[in-house]
């Protein structure tokens, strides 16, 4: 598999794009890694490092796009940028798929414009795998589509669907629609009338979920429009920030404290590891034809490794062949049923 890595995307790049792509290439078999970038820069950044270098290579460009930098601006303005040449490296089949924690605005217009959308699909999405008290569920979307209709949303459940099927391994999963209330009547129009669809054409939606209940384990897929999405990944990333700083203070402050933090060293490792957003590395741009992760900018080298290793993941287990297939599928089945009431 070819990986098309925008190495120049992200708040400590090229360092960390250029260490968690060697990570990357040392542990999965048969995969290969096209830096795009600055050539100066990540060849220095290689040099010394041990790897198959037959599994890296760089695809030089003169131009980057910066992270507060306008999606409509960059793509005009910068046809040389690393996030637009990794994306034609998988328009032209010379990658499988791009992974870039570079300015997400211009990932995603970016790959809407050169990619184009699945068949059938309106909006693409962003899908945001999150722990809850047993096991994972996805988030979506988590910021791709601010103003959404319901017909989004229901495609959106669809996408989230297939996800949570094939890579996190839920039989069946259960979809729950995020809101202010578990009664069907709290909301705004978007989700009342959100809701009535899914009931109507979702067979494993169990209903409205409130924010306190979505990492208790009752929903895999959590469905929202962007801009909730959004705002509740950045709450939760930092709550568990916090948490954590918070959980050092009271432990330093005591001798007790030490003292059982040394009795608990394992269960503190593996909380952390649960909510460290590195440990999922990326999210994947569902509904664009090709395969497109997008990782958070603050993402580390280990971070990096692990959205290569998700989009190894996507490649290996074909998921896009099954989201289109299971998207026609489920759409065109909710078309007849709605055909017959």
């Amino acid at each position: 598999m070819r990986i098309a890595l925008d190495a120049m995307g992200g708040d400590h790049a090229p360092s960390t794009t250029v260490e968690g792509a060697v990570e990357a290439v040392k542990r999965f078999k048969g995969l290969s890694v096209i830096l795009v970038g600055d050539k100066a820069k990540l060849s220095s950044e290689l040099r010394g490092k041990e790897y198959p270098h037959s599994h890296i290579s760089i695809k030089h460009t003169s131009e980057t796009v910066d992270m507060d930098e306008s999606p409509i601006s960059a793509m005009r303005r910068k046809k040389d940028s690393s996030i637009r040449v990794a994306i034609d490296l998988v328009k032209s089949g010379e990658a499988d798929a791009v992974v870039s924690a570079g300015n997400s605005g211009v990932v995603m217009a970016t790959a809407l414009y050169v990619l184009g959308k699945l068949k059938g699909v309106e909006r693409p999405a962003i899908a945001t795998v999150m722990p809850k008290l047993e096991g994972r569920f996805v988030l979506i979307d988590a910021g791709a589509n601010v103003d959404c209709k319901p017909v989004h949303l229901l495609q959106f459940a669809v996408m989230g669907e297939a996800y949570a099927k094939h890579i996190l391994n839920v039989k069946d999963p259960r979809i729950a629609l995020l809101g202010i209330g578990e009664e069907d009547a709290k909301g705004n129009e978007l989700t009342k009338e959100t809701f009535k669809a899914l009931k109507n054409l979702q067979k494993n939606f169990i209903g409205n979920i409130e924010g306190k209940d979505i990492f208790h384990g009752e929903a895999d897929v959590v469905v929202c429009d962007g801009f909730v999405g959004n705002i509740a990944l950045k709450i939760s990333e930092g709550l568990a920030e916090a948490t954590t700083k918070m959980l050092k203070q009271e432990i330093s402050q005591t001798a007790y404290g030490k003292l059982g933090y040394m009795l608990l060293k394992d269960a503190f490792k593996n909380f952390k590891k649960k909510i460290d957003y590195s440990e999922y590395g990326g999210a994947p741009l569902l509904g664009i034809s090709k395969l497109c992760i997008i990782g958070h900018g603050r993402s580390t080298a280990r971070a990096i490794r692990n959205a290569i290793k998700l989009a190894y993941e996507f490649h290996d287990k074909k998921v896009l062949d099954a989201l289109s297939h299971e998207f026609n599928v489920s759409m065109l089945e909710r078309e007849q049923l709605v055909a017959k009431r």
